[in-house]
């Protein structure tokens, strides 16, 4: 399938649940959201639907997220139902690995290919103050096991925030020397509970990790993602960056987001929903194939966040999936 950009869009991201386990402060607000009610919320069953409607029309490229997807009762199951479907080449997930050491294992078995683990902080306590209560040696038993399991490349996404943890950015690169991680330096974006604040360009943490170690290109990390490589001197494992403000990738975006409520967005940050849900619900698989055609017709050819931010819309990225 190709926009109106004649971009190829493959890559579908699907958001199992809005619950999250944590309470991250540019994320979700304290109280949580409102949460949609068991009928709003698409079922395992109608969601692997989905994605078989939209395998036949060229998405070969799955990533599970939430909220937090493992909190979701039989997600395992999905992950089994959506690996039988047929075209669908990888399947991958977006969590805060506070669950993953117990699942790691059956997520593989299942054909879950790789995974990306949110992480931004190693001190203990910042970890409480900004997820407000997680658990940070949960998080590295999960990112552990997801090494043991070969959930390979394990990616650690780490929003960079200045006055909070710009101070460990060569902490974070020098994981990458003795194991294989990717660890991946993302720009905060305006997003929801993130006003912006903090904000620190990518062309600074490249030039501190460049200072100190020193920096090469690397080529074929696997992902779909618009991350630019490279790799300290002998180290066994990478770091990328993703720049959605400073560096506009939206000329290679092949993505469609699915939320968990049913509604298809063609881009994170516009306004801009096509619901399937009800389609889906009277069984037309023709009425689906002609939603996924007005949506990536309508997918812009690039955002303007660092002009518009988030502006008044009334989801936040919980509710969209990360």
């Amino acid at each position: 399938m190709k926009d109106q950009f004649q971009r190829e869009i493959d890559y579908l991201r699907v958001s199992v649940t809005d619950r999250c386990n944590l309470r991250c402060r540019y994320c979700m607000p304290e109280e949580g959201v409102i949460l949609k009610g068991h009928k709003d919320i698409l079922s395992l069953e109608e969601i692997a639907q989905v994605v078989s409607c939209a395998a036949e029309l060229g998405i070969k490229k799955v990533r599970l997220t939430g909220g937090e997807p493992l909190v979701r009762k039989g997600f395992i199951g999905l992950v089994e139902e959506i690996n039988a479907i047929n075209g669908i080449e990888e399947i991958s997930l977006t969590t805060n690995g506070i669950l993953l050491a117990e699942y790691a294992r059956k997520l593989k078995q299942a054909g879950l290919k790789r995974v990306n683990i949110s992480l931004d902080t190693m001190d203990k306590e910042k970890f409480h103050h900004i997820t407000r209560h997680g658990n940070l040696d949960r998080v590295w038993q999960g990112i552990n096991a997801a090494l043991e399991e070969d959930l390979g490349p394990v990616k650690l996404n780490v929003v960079v925030v200045k006055d909070f943890n710009h101070d460990e950015i060569l902490d974070f690169a020098s994981l990458t020397k003795d194991r294989p991680l990717h660890v991946r330096f993302i720009e905060l974006m305006p997003i929801g509970e993130s006003s912006g604040k903090g904000f620190l360009p990518l062309k600074q943490v490249k030039e501190i990790i460049k200072d100190y170690y020193g920096m090469e290109e690397k080529e074929g990390v696997t992902g779909n993602g618009p991350s630019m490589n490279y790799t300290l001197p002998r180290a066994k494992g990478s770091i990328g960056f993703i720049g959605a403000l400073s560096e506009h990738f939206c000329s290679k975006c092949n993505r469609l987001r699915l939320t968990a409520d049913g509604k298809l967005r063609p881009c994170l940050q516009k306004d801009l929903e096509v619901d399937l849900r009800e389609s889906l619900r009277k069984g037309k698989k023709s009425d689906l194939k002609q939603i996924f055609a007005k949506t990536i017709n309508i997918k812009p050819m690039e955002h303007d966040m660092e002009l518009n931010g988030w502006g008044d819309q009334p989801r936040n990225m919980s509710q969209i999936g990360g």
